[in-house]
């Protein structure tokens, strides 16, 4: 199994594990996560989730090698990106999360991040673009220039440096990510679950419309990459374990 779940009380605590890939998504974990978030959202007896990793990486993003699927039903892309939620899921972030893991990230309400962990948005050094939200929730859970930072050199960002601008809600050392971010959930089922419920979705609701707007630019410009040679150059000199050779066309 690429995904574990445990209940732990009213908490639902979701793990990618698929280490010896750095828990890249591939069909099988998009499967998992998508039934895994199915049964937080569907469960009464559920009232918030924690999304966490292995020590190495929270995810690599997608199989480069065998594709992340088909977007589900509910879950969109990774069984998560486009999910309409009234429970709380809470991201805890040992290790790096990047491209698609990050998008994963940002698909969460709350992070939890260890001193260690990076976020980066390598997309452009692939020769595509971040097309699971980045584009457009990056900006909202950063200042605009660190968004565009990311999006356009591709580099990482620390968990400290994030921690400082407002992306991660709290910042642990190595190896207490997962007890943060229960504490944490043990807060929110602390109180009435139809009155978190409500609240998460006001709040999805204010943004639904800018939303699709995002996913609309997104598509256009993943539509555009996607006629590139470099698309292809990219993928293949990543595969490949070499440096690209950018034509510009």
């Amino acid at each position: 199994m690429t995904v574990d779940t445990r209940r732990h009380g009213r908490i639902l605590v979701v793990r990618l594990n698929r280490p010896e890939k750095r828990n890249a998504v591939d069909a099988a974990t998009t499967a998992g996560l998508d039934a895994a978030l199915n049964e937080l959202e569907d469960d009464p007896d559920l009232w918030a989730g924690v999304l966490c990793d292995t020590p190495q990486a929270f995810s690599a993003g997608t199989d480069l090698n065998d594709g992340r699927g088909e977007p589900t039903p509910r879950g969109g892309s990774y069984g998560v990106v486009r999910r309409e939620r009234r429970t709380p899921l809470i991201a805890a972030v040992e290790g790096f999360a990047y491209g698609g893991g990050f998008e994963i990230v940002l698909s969460c309400d709350l992070v939890v991040a260890a001193r260690t962990a990076k976020f980066a948005l390598p997309e452009v050094s692939l020769g595509v673009v971040a097309d699971c939200g980045a584009l457009f929730r990056t900006q909202r859970a950063l200042p605009v220039n660190i968004a565009k930072q990311l999006l356009l050199t591709g580099q990482p960002l620390t968990a400290e440096r994030a921690y400082t601008l407002g992306l991660v809600n709290e910042l642990t050392e190595p190896g207490e990510t997962e007890p943060a971010a229960l504490r944490l959930a043990e807060q929110i089922v602390a109180n009435a679950p139809v009155s978190v419920a409500e609240s998460l979705h006001a709040v999805a609701a204010l943004v639904d419309g800018e939303e699709q707007r995002g996913w609309d630019l997104t598509a256009e410009a993943a539509r555009r990459v996607d006629e590139t040679a470099d698309r292809a150059e990219g993928v293949a000199a990543f595969l490949g374990k070499r440096p690209p050779t950018w034509s510009g066309r």
